[in-house]
């Protein structure tokens, strides 16, 4: 496809540097590969300094606009907006919504077509934190509320999403599609070989979202080891509790995303307890390795999995997890069963292939013949 420029305005605050420092750089640029490989002309818009334009030097193609003046964050936003004056034939897309009014309005200075999108629904996750009527939620629904209604194109990870922005924003359906999460089924792939010994997988954030300090709780007694990849604020109180529980914990910090297919396929099973998700990444990896996954029956992880086909749901407190560990763990037929199911829905539903697909289409519908 050429004569397509696709600038992606990275959340406030987020660069390159710190999806390298998390893990995710290899992950969250995969997508931008293919687009390259496709004839898509990518620039990356990044909140960080002159240092990002050593990362994006490492993947051909990639072109990166920083911060590298090192510009008070309100001047940086400023100076985005005038050097996308009469810009040219280019679209812009924000890759989540806090940091999408850049993305807007660097968009009509010059003369561009806007995708607002969302992996979540910002103001449903600031409700579920802060409250329905806090600082915060209300924030965030003014901020949907104003990018959502001038977009040239919404995206979302799931119907789910979909249905509470028209609900919320009263946008016309057909401004809303529908592109999920993808995962590369190329490296993440099933074992060939069964793990050694029972060990139960997380991978997310170490924060009460997730729900970490339950999945200790569970898992104690259990003749299991309990591997949980990420950093956060609970860190020291899941160590603390591991210890009084004498669960054998492994807390590695955060890991290359080029080591998790190893990780998954050395699992006995990949567990999500969080309360609330969008669309999440970890449990679709997981899936395509062909590990059975235990999440709990929650938003954006229900709508995922179909209890005892492609997954199993249970309840989000420790006893819950518990009586779900113990009857899986206990079945190894269902276990493989519920790991071949898994790893055909991944395949199926959220190859990268069939993301890059769903992306050129979007980019098409906006630019028409303007694209070849």
């Amino acid at each position: 496809m050429t004569g397509l420029h696709l600038h992606l305005f990275m959340t406030e605050g987020m660069s390159l540097h710190a999806w390298e420092q998390g893990g995710l750089l290899g992950r969250e640029l995969a997508l931008y590969q293919r687009l390259l490989a496709a004839g898509v002309a990518v620039t990356i818009v990044s909140y960080g300094g002159p240092a990002e334009r050593q990362i994006a030097a490492r993947f051909p193609g990639l072109q990166v606009v920083c911060n590298h003046r090192a510009l008070p964050p309100a001047f940086y936003r400023f100076w985005l907006n005038f050097i996308y004056k009469g810009h040219g034939n280019w679209l812009a897309k924000s890759n989540q919504t806090p940091g999408a009014l850049t993305a807007l309005f660097a968009a009509r200075r010059g003369h561009a077509p806007f995708i607002a999108r969302g992996g979540y629904l910002f103001s449903e996750f600031n409700e579920r934190a802060h409250g329905p009527d806090s600082p915060q939620a209300q924030a965030a629904r003014a901020l949907e509320q104003r990018v959502f209604t001038q977009a040239d194109q919404i995206v979302v990870t799931t119907a789910a999403i979909r249905a509470e922005i028209l609900r919320r924003y009263g946008v016309p359906p057909e401004d809303i599609a529908i592109i999920p999460n993808y995962v590369d089924t190329d490296l993440f792939t099933p074992a060939t070989v069964p793990p050694q010994k029972p060990r139960l997988c997380f991978i997310g954030r170490l924060e009460a979202q997730k729900n970490p300090l339950a999945l200790v709780e569970a898992a104690a007694g259990l003749d299991v080891d309990l591997l949980m990849i990420g950093e956060g604020s609970l860190r020291p109180q899941l160590v603390a509790r591991a210890a009084e529980l004498g669960l054998r914990l492994e807390l590695p910090g955060n890991q290359p995303h080029a080591s998790l297919p190893q990780t998954l396929q050395t699992s006995t099973l990949f567990v999500l307890p969080s309360h609330y998700e969008g669309h999440p990444k970890t449990l679709v990896e997981a899936m395509a390795c062909g590990l059975p996954v235990l999440g709990t029956d929650v938003p954006g992880i229900r709508e995922l999995l179909q209890h005892d086909h492609t997954g199993w749901l249970c309840g989000t407190a420790p006893d819950d997890l518990r009586a779900a560990l113990g009857t899986l763990l206990a079945d190894a037929d269902r276990l493989a069963r519920l790991g071949a199911a898994a790893r055909a829905y991944a395949f199926e539903n959220f190859s990268l292939d069939r993301v890059v697909e769903m992306e050129l289409a979007v980019f098409h519908r906006l630019l028409g013949s303007g694209i070849q």
